[in-house]
């Protein structure tokens, strides 16, 4: 919203001082500010209104506590998910910001070369919010060689979660959060989000056990088919990708 703003200024700017380009260049910042601002906003499920005057005066505002989770979390090592990963026909792999963070996209497209030479179906759920704006992780993945035909949006591949063997969560957190599915007291209730505990095993590959941008807890991560794979995502991108050749040739 603020960039669409600065934009729609420099546009004013250049009417005043009668400059065309200052005119040209804000209308373009203005426009592409205020198409990323909707793509948002209907990602979230939420209105530019919601957003700007942070829930006031709007009906979409939770009508009670937040439902409390209660479990602990299941934990995995490399070589326990590598091993999975081999035993599988159908993977789905779900980037977050923290693989953008990590720098672990090149890892990642060799994981998948690796899936993939081996008869493993390894493809990528994309949120269309995940990472810092709509398409980071889109242009991170082409930018590593995975092919586009790999690469789904979540309206497509969602469904497909109750019939995928593994999910593998890397660096994501709210986009897979089930709460905005089962509280409808959280606030994140309605949010559109990735079905990764549909499937039939999840793996959490995540730094730490810490709560996503919007400071809500998740619990995917204590569900009976979630194991969580702590650590940074290059380093075990790395190491799975190793371990899994090693599996796979054996």
């Amino acid at each position: 919203i603020l960039n669409s703003y600065s934009g729609w200024a420099l546009c004013a700017e250049g009417f005043m001082l009668n400059q065309p380009l200052l005119t040209t260049v804000g209308a373009l910042i203005g426009s592409s500010g205020a198409i990323l601002t909707h793509i948002m906003c209907e990602a979230m499920n939420r209105s530019v209104v919601n957003v700007v005057l942070g829930g006031i005066g709007t009906s979409t505002a939770p009508a009670g506590e937040a439902m409390v989770f209660e479990g602990e979390p299941t934990f995995t090592d490399v070589d326990a998910t590598s091993a999975l990963i081999a035993e599988s026909k159908e993977v789905i792999v779900v980037p977050g910001y923290g693989l953008a963070v990590a720098s672990g996209q090149h890892v990642m497209a060799e994981l998948y070369k690796t899936a993939r030479e081996h008869g493993i179906n390894m493809r990528f759920a994309i949120h269309p919010v995940a990472g810092r704006m709509p398409g980071q992780l889109n242009v991170l993945l082409a930018e590593a060689g995975i092919p586009y035909d790999a690469v789904e949006e979540m309206e497509d591949i969602n469904d497909d979660f109750a019939k995928t063997d593994v999910a593998l969560v890397i660096g994501a957190n709210d986009t897979v959060n089930s709460a905005a599915e089962e509280d409808p007291n959280s606030i994140i209730a309605g949010m559109p989000v990735i079905h990764v505990w549909h499937a039939k095993e999840c793996i959490v590959m995540k730094r730490t056990m810490g709560a996503g941008y919007a400071g809500v807890g998740n619990p995917v991560f204590i569900k009976p088919n979630t194991s969580m794979l702590l650590g940074d995502a290059k380093k075990t991108l790395e190491a799975l990708r190793n371990k899994l050749g090693e599996v796979v040739s054996k």
